[in-house]
């Protein structure tokens, strides 16, 4: 006789009661305060800041669209914002689908708004396209409060929580004197049940506003700050030539700014271009003010049009061979590539369109197709007339491109050299790697440890089957100032790149990576942190992508070792030795013992049983993912500590040397 299926029966039972009962629906701005991170990435420091943004944003599509020429941004001592713009003020009259106030539709309606139909819509460019809007951030806040001023009448309405508490009101008219006739005024207060973050960082307000400014040519933006009584106020005449400028203020210039820019039918391009003595490329390239990180696009035109435009410009004044080469030999094989275009090249893209398409992993690359081809017809056409109306500066950048070709050249050879030799000896690895059994990278792991002592105790702590440890002697080479043939002279950073197995400069794929965790293990003192920012720079500079990816750590190795009695534990600061030393004295049942306090100022200290259960441990061990969450502020941090120039490092230092704890020199 057969045997009932009770697992059978029970999914049956399951599916009859599964019906309409079961389905939840969100109305309104519910699903927003349901799921907030959806909506807006997180509800830590990220999403906090997106609120700010989004209101923002409003009033910025005013000032792109002609309408807006002051936003006004205050922070208040209870971390509530207040934004205020001069634009036209949202639309206070009846929407014929809700039936509701224009206002109140924005500010309860999600994705409804003037930037959504096409040309008949309040908008043609918007950067608020990219965001979900300001009827988040009212479901997102404790209270909103927001005021328009249109037509010489004054309307407010209240909210709490996203919910409107008082109808759209007139408040009365707009005094004739008053220099706000017109615009919109925005305070909300973060919801404290929603964000574990409750505090505005004033430096990234500070450094993303400044940037819209830049992008925003003529906008006034001033940022009050009523916790410290201060005001910060951005207004560029200039607008992407002064964001060239302040790029490279710190550099030698080879060049003057080249500013161009032309609108092709819907579609406005702005683009600056400025050549300095640096060996590293940086572009910038935007999108209706917003910075898409992954180019796309309008980084393809720009670029394909950089390297035609120097090319038949070096051909026409004799500077190239006809037949594609350059001084290097003149060979086809040595013609100049987008690569020498790009070293020392410093740009920002901008291009404003109605209806940009985003994608990417970050949702921040630029998918239109033609807008390449805009981008390149106006790149092209404006730096080839450049070119020939200043032949100075033109010569300055043939000059520069020809040196980085001959150096392209050099760095092949000491490439080729490094590559060559892991093939020949059967992809033979450093001798001081001690490699790890696991062959699937998303398995294994390389602990990149200073000195040999280190090394020593890191290869005997570590689990063999997936952990790779490569001892460095030393201090490696200074990158930022130097081009990839000299880098790849030094040894130590030779033996690291044969290690990662993903190849080097124009060579380098991520995907041949064979460790998917690089982790960075130094010393708990200076010299540790110089080789740690040694290695940070080395892959800023020339393994962006393994950042990118997410694959780059720095291990955090315990500075204290506190004893009192059988109770023992491993502190990482001095305020956590403190608590374990109160702790452990209170559990104690002698009274009268002393706390062992152990100060590991080296790795090599440690013996291997400690290292692995305090540094190696996946279980147990505290590492810090490198991320870079703003390029122009990274590169410039790195231009600062490992640049040429002596003063604006001695600034930087004078200004942080109250920031740091536990220094030991």
């Amino acid at each position: 006789m057969a045997k009932k299926n009770p697992e059978k029966g029970s999914k049956e039972k399951d599916v009859k009661k599964y019906t309409a009962e079961q389905i939840t629906v969100l109305e309104g701005l519910e699903p927003v305060r349901k799921r907030p991170g959806m909506y807006i990435g997180n509800t830590a420091e990220e999403g906090f800041h997106h609120l700010l943004k989004e209101v923002v944003d409003n009033s910025i599509d005013e000032a792109m669209a002609g309408y807006a020429k002051k936003i006004d941004i205050i922070i208040h001592k209870d971390n509530s914002a207040t934004v205020v713009d001069d634009g036209r003020g949202i639309p206070v009259d009846v929407h014929k689908q809700t039936k509701k106030s224009a206002l109140e539709t924005v500010l309860t309606v999600l994705h409804a708004g003037g930037k959504f139909g096409g040309d008949a819509s309040g908008y043609k460019v918007s950067g608020g396209l990219h965001g979900v809007g300001v009827s988040v951030v009212n479901a997102l806040s404790e209270s909103l409060l927001v005021e328009v001023r249109r037509d010489g009448r004054i309307y407010t309405q209240e909210y709490r929580r996203g919910k409107a508490v008082t109808k759209v009101k007139p408040a009365g008219k707009v005094d004739p004197k008053d220099p706000w006739q017109h615009g919109t005024k925005i305070t909300y207060k973060p919801d404290p049940e929603v964000f574990s973050v409750r505090e505005f960082d004033l430096k990234l307000v500070l450094d993303h506003y400044r940037q819209q400014a830049y992008l925003t040519k003529g906008a006034h933006i001033a940022i009050s700050d009523e916790r410290d009584g201060f005001t910060y106020q951005y207004y560029f005449e200039g607008g992407l030539v002064s964001y060239i400028k302040h790029i490279n203020r710190n550099k030698v210039a080879k060049t003057a700014p080249i500013y161009l820019t032309k609108t092709v039918g819907s579609v406005m391009v702005e683009v600056a271009i400025q050549y300095t003595d640096e060996f590293t490329e940086t572009v910038l390239t935007f999108a209706n003010n917003i910075y898409t990180v992954e180019g796309g696009m309008h980084l393809t035109g720009f670029r394909s049009a950089l390297t035609r435009s120097i090319n038949n410009y070096g051909i026409k004044n004799g500077y190239l061979s006809t037949k594609g080469g350059s001084a290097p030999g003149g060979k086809e094989s040595d013609k100049l590539t987008g690569e020498d275009m790009r070293e020392g090249l410093n740009a920002i893209v901008s291009v404003k369109m109605p209806n940009p398409q985003f994608e990417g992993q970050t949702k921040a690359k630029l998918g239109n197709a033609e807008v390449r081809g805009i981008v390149e017809d106006v790149v092209g056409e404006g730096l080839e007339f450049w070119l020939e109306e200043h032949p100075a500066d033109a010569g300055r950048v043939i000059e520069k491109v020809l040196l980085a070709a001959k150096a392209r050249l050099a760095a092949r050879a000491a490439r080729d050299a490094v590559i060559r030799k892991g093939v020949l000896d059967g992809l033979a690895l450093p001798g001081k790697l001690a490699d790890c059994s696991e062959s699937d990278p998303a398995a294994s792991e390389l602990y990149i440890v200073e000195g040999d002592s280190a090394g020593g105790s890191a290869k005997q702590g570590r689990d063999r089957r997936f952990q790779a440890i490569l001892p460095l002697r030393g201090k490696i080479l200074n990158v930022e100032r130097a081009r990839l043939d000299k880098m790849l002279g030094n040894q130590e950073i030779k033996n690291l790149v044969i290690a990662m197995g993903a190849g080097v400069g124009d060579q380098f794929n991520v995907k041949n990576l064979r460790y998917y965790r690089i982790i960075i293990m130094t010393d708990a003192d200076v010299d540790g942190a110089h080789i740690r920012t040694l290695l940070l720079t080395l892959f800023y500079r020339y393994f962006l992508d393994i950042i990118k990816q997410g694959y780059l750590y720095i291990a955090q190795p315990p500075l204290f070792r506190v004893q009192v009695g059988k109770n023992a534990s491993y502190a990482f600061s001095e305020k956590e030795r403190d608590l374990l030393v109160e702790k452990f004295t209170k559990e104690s049942k002698d009274k009268k013992i002393t706390a062992n306090i152990q100060r590991y100022k080296g790795l090599g200290e440690m013996n291997p049983p400690q290292l692995w259960e305090t540094t190696m441990d996946p279980a147990r061990r505290v590492m810090l993912q490198v991320k870079v969450d703003d390029a122009e502020r990274a590169s410039k941090i790195f231009e600062t500590l490992m640049g040429d120039e002596v003063l604006p490092r001695k600034n930087f230092i004078q200004t942080h040397a109250k920031l740091v704890k536990n220094l030991d020199i």
